[in-house]
């Protein structure tokens, strides 16, 4: 699904990223964590096609990103790549099913079309009677699953999420990070997550470690190998 292999990046003299190699699989739940200044947000924005790496090359969904013109790399960021960050960043002025349906409308997909995938997808969040509400209407956790919702809309292949519980209290942290399970196994995608919360890295496929700029080691282990852990 993605498949990393000695990217680089720098910003003036100082190194960022020195030589990651790296391979999600279909389906994951990837976590990265490491100190502050590791590089994880770069190599989140780089997987995302929002920043471009100095060297080395990324495959996505089975297409080298690295290849593509500005114009195929934002079509192929619409279609294929889903964005939850920190801080929701829903647009203010409108309506939270409004937030969801902008990315297909960007896609080119007709209003009616739009319209209800976002109402599926706020059902499934449990959110349609928010549905009508701006964001200074809802709550914290509200608003961040009108984020997932969004990210959802075009049916990417990719989920990134940059910190996607930092701003959350106890209780939201834990619907959150549940519901990325649920929506894995409901919808098949791939998510990658650069955290803090010690709590999601446990929960998650495997743990990617990183520190100054490259990959400290690798932790695997599925979800039932977890699940019976828990029940030993």
């Amino acid at each position: 699904m993605i498949e990393i292999k000695n990217i680089r990046k720098s910003f003036g003299s100082l190194e960022v990223l020195r030589g990651i190699d790296l391979t999600i699989n279909k389906g994951e739940v990837v976590s990265i964590v490491g100190p502050s200044g590791a590089g994880k947000t770069t190599l989140l924005q780089i997987i995302g096609t929002l920043d471009k790496p100095d060297t080395g090359t990324i495959y996505v969904d089975g297409i080298d990103v690295t290849t593509l013109s500005q114009k195929k790399l934002s079509d192929f960021r619409n279609e294929h790549i889903g964005f939850v960050f920190q801080f929701h960043q829903l647009l203010p002025e409108f309506t939270a099913i409004e937030n969801v349906m902008i990315p297909a409308y960007i896609a080119g997909v007709s209003n009616k079309e739009a319209r209800k995938k976002a109402e599926e997808l706020l059902r499934f969040m449990g959110l349609t009677e928010r549905a009508h509400h701006k964001p200074n209407e809802l709550s914290g956790g509200e608003k961040q699953r009108v984020a997932v919702a969004r990210a959802l809309i075009n049916n990417p292949a990719v989920i990134l999420a940059d910190e996607p519980s930092g701003s959350l209290d106890s209780k939201n942290k834990e619907e959150l990070h549940q519901l990325f399970f649920d929506l894995r196994d409901k919808f098949g995608q791939t998510f990658v997550i650069v955290t803090h919360d010690e709590s999601l890295a446990q929960l998650t496929d495997r743990t990617i470690h990183m520190r100054d700029g490259i990959l400290e080691n690798l932790e695997s282990q599925d979800s039932q190998e977890k699940t019976e852990e828990v029940n030993d």
